[in-house]
């Protein structure tokens, strides 16, 4: 939509492609634009963040996507000796796409969502940031909706963005528990002891099952469901299961039934295994190990949908509703209304443009998403200043 990149871009110095603000490696970024027909535009590069608003207007690309800082401006790749030119860093980035959860969903297929299957998200986020938090040690995490069917989070410590191909997949590797293709039935497999990072993750994943598995998918609801839930517990249980569920009415009392014959049978961990095969993190390893991998940019407008690509507010995660957020053709609505009524205004109308831009978002209800953004931001920016200082005094550089 021509203009929609001026009018609704979040400050310059929030440029969702600048996520590392502090450093000076703006120039050696490189951007994506997807144009009308599919038109693929790579390695472009820009001076400055008001630069790339510029090109936003002009080229109006239907998606932006963020890649890595090379080594020289990608823009000039083809200036510089041949394997000269490479990726020098990224943010650990990982994608959780619904489409990967097809077969524990019985609301939707495909890229459809729905309030019912969305709670997959939301256990996703939780044991994902939890891991990088206490496991990993990871402080700047950006969780952002992707627009349509999943859920992107941006890892933007300094150390991390230095990794390799190989750290940033056995990162992916650590957090995996459900492996096989469509052709695997048993897809998580737990022996003893358990991991901590197992344990932790159950008691993040168990809050939700019921509701996700037991009353929104109706898991155990018919013969044909519960099936393929049984297929996952020993065979001498699995037969008793089949004998018993039909005289039970619903998929709780069913879920009840099953945990108290495995608890008979320890140390089986077949209860924990369904919850994990039904509701645990299912990532996208080639997305997370590439330091070159794009990913679309926080703040772009999915074209399928119309919906704005918002950060997610860690606080408000439970309420977080894919549904609400701002749509483009809401968002020009929102402003044409806030214009018209400035329209009598002298004040307003003598205001500077510049200013009149910046506060454009505000009026709209794009705004608490960008001010998630900004605390973010902010937030990594006292804690960078923070390490310089402490770095300082130990060199005694006062």
């Amino acid at each position: 939509m021509p203009g929609a990149a001026q009018t609704f871009s979040p400050p310059s110095r929030f440029h969702a492609g600048s996520l590392a603000v502090v450093k000076n490696y703006f120039q050696r970024r490189e951007f994506s634009f997807t144009l009308r027909d599919d038109v693929y535009v790579r390695y472009q590069s820009f001076n400055s963040p008001q630069e790339l608003e510029k090109e936003m207007q002009k080229m109006n690309p239907y998606k932006i996507d963020v890649g890595a800082v090379y080594s020289h401006r990608p823009s000039q790749r083809n200036t510089v000796h041949m394997g000269a030119f490479h990726a020098q860093e990224k943010e650990l980035v990982f994608d959780i796409d619904m489409t990967d959860y097809n077969d524990v969903r019985r609301c939707c297929s495909s890229a459809e969502i729905c309030s019912k299957c969305w709670i997959l998200m939301t256990i996703a986020i939780r044991v994902i940031d939890r891991a990088l938090m206490e496991d990993f040690g990871v402080k700047h995490r950006l969780w952002v909706y992707s627009g349509r069917r999943g859920v992107h989070c941006w890892v933007c410590d300094d150390s991390v963005r230095k990794w390799s191909s190989a750290m940033r997949a056995a990162t992916v590797e650590y957090l995996t528990l459900v492996k096989g293709g469509s052709e695997t039935v048993k897809k998580v497999n737990l022996t003893d002891p358990i991991h901590p990072f197992i344990s932790n993750s159950l008691s993040l994943v168990e809050p939700y099952f019921e509701q996700y598995a037991l009353v929104g998918q109706d898991i155990l609801g018919s013969s044909e469901s519960w099936e393929k839930v049984v297929a996952l517990v020993p065979e001498y249980i699995l037969w008793l299961l089949l004998r018993e569920f039909p005289k039970k009415h619903d998929s709780i009392q069913r879920w009840e039934l099953l945990k108290k014959k495995m608890e008979k049978c320890k140390p089986c961990h077949a209860e924990w295994e369904i919850m994990l095969q039904y509701c645990f993190p299912r990532l996208d390893i080639n997305v997370s190990r590439g330091v070159s991998h794009l990913l679309k940019s926080p703040f772009s407008v999915h074209p399928k949908t119309g919906r704005v690509s918002v950060p997610i507010d860690l606080r408000k995660l439970d309420q977080f509703d894919p549904f609400a957020v701002p749509t483009i053709s809401c968002l020009c609505s929102e402003l044409d209304m806030a214009h018209e009524e400035e329209d009598g205004e002298k004040e307003n109308e003598a205001e500077p443009e510049p200013r009149r831009r910046t506060r454009d978002y505000k009026k709209t209800s794009l705004a608490p998403y960008v001010r998630v953004f900004e605390q973010f931001v902010e937030e990594m920016d006292k804690s960078r200043k923070g390490e310089l200082l402490k770095r300082s005094d130990l060199q005694g550089d006062f």
